[in-house]
């Protein structure tokens, strides 16, 4: 099996992905500047990984199913497999990774899982199909987790970025405490429909809105290039970093860590979707390079 990143290429993009959890690895505008983060081991090594089968933790990392524990780490097992190179070219490459001996400890459920990476022109379309190929119904959950560059390179810096969201978001938000979902919510920072980060924001660590409004959410500095994330059948997000790293991720799931005082069983986990013998479920969400932000991203 390949290990080697396939390389896509547009008129304004650039992008690599890696064979090892079918990753995102590089993004860079069209004058090789980079987007995305490098992995840095001083603060996280992890790119733009993909959660599957489960998004955030388990109760303990044990995924309890029909009197049975089997265990589950934070985020599941795919970021960590290696995926088969299934195609491959400028514009598209698909990866697959299937249910084995090794994923039926930690999961018991058959399944098949395609991500598509499609480049074109400004924006790159991140899809993930997961297809039951087993004869019960398959409880899953998905996530993307890119951290792009804070501040982007643009001259300016990580106190002058915004992050816009497509409409007002005014649910509370939760925290993750020991990786579960807090009990307990605090005002959501984007009521206005823009935020400023900054590291104070992150001490607590992420913040999970699990009852999203906005589909679509721009990262950057007024009057500089700057990013679109898109995410239209996503319905929850997660904005995470750590105090003094150079990045930030924005992150669109179907799904969300188990709450700190709620069940135990996995098919009570907040925000699964159940998907039938021979059935699929698509999740997907889009980067577009905004080279002349203007008004996209608020003052």
């Amino acid at each position: 099996m390949s290990e080697q990143p396939v390389k896509l290429v547009s008129s304004l993009l650039s992008a690599e992905v890696s064979p090892l959890g079918a990753e995102l690895s590089r993004l860079r505008d069209k004058e090789g500047r980079d987007l995305l983060w490098n992995g840095d081991p001083a603060f996280w090594t992890g790119r733009a990984p993909l959660l599957f089968p489960i998004v955030g933790r388990l109760p303990g990392d044990a995924l309890v199913h029909e009197g049975q524990s089997y265990t589950m780490l934070q985020h599941g097992f795919a970021r960590r497999r290696s995926f088969a190179t299934l195609e491959a070219s400028p514009s598209r490459a698909v990866f697959g990774l299937d249910s084995d001996e090794e994923t039926l400890k930690q999961y018991p459920f058959a399944f098949a899982l395609r991500v598509t990476y499609t480049l074109e022109e400004a924006t790159l379309t991140i899809s993930a199909t997961v297809t039951n190929s087993g004869t019960v119904p398959l409880p899953a959950s998905f996530g993307f987790h890119p951290a792009f560059l804070w501040p982007l390179p643009y001259g300016g810096t990580k106190a002058e970025h915004r992050v816009v969201f497509e409409k007002a978001e005014v649910e509370a938000i939760h925290r993750p405490v020991g990786g579960l979902l807090s009990r307990e919510t605090e005002p959501n920072p984007a009521m206005d429909a823009v935020m400023t980060p900054d590291d104070a924001m992150f001490e607590r660590d992420a913040l999970i809105f699990t009852h999203l409004r906005s589909r679509h959410i721009r990262f950057g500095v007024p009057g500089q290039p700057g990013i679109e994330v898109a995410f239209p059948d996503m319905p929850h997000l997660g904005l995470w970093s750590k105090p003094g790293a150079p990045f930030l991720c924005i992150e669109p799931w179907q799904g969300y860590a188990s709450a700190e005082d709620g069940p135990v069983a996995f098919a009570d986990k907040p925000g699964l979707v159940l998907i039938e013998p021979g059935a699929e479920r698509r999740f997907a969400m889009s980067v577009r390079w905004l080279p002349n932000s203007g008004d996209d991203i608020g003052a």
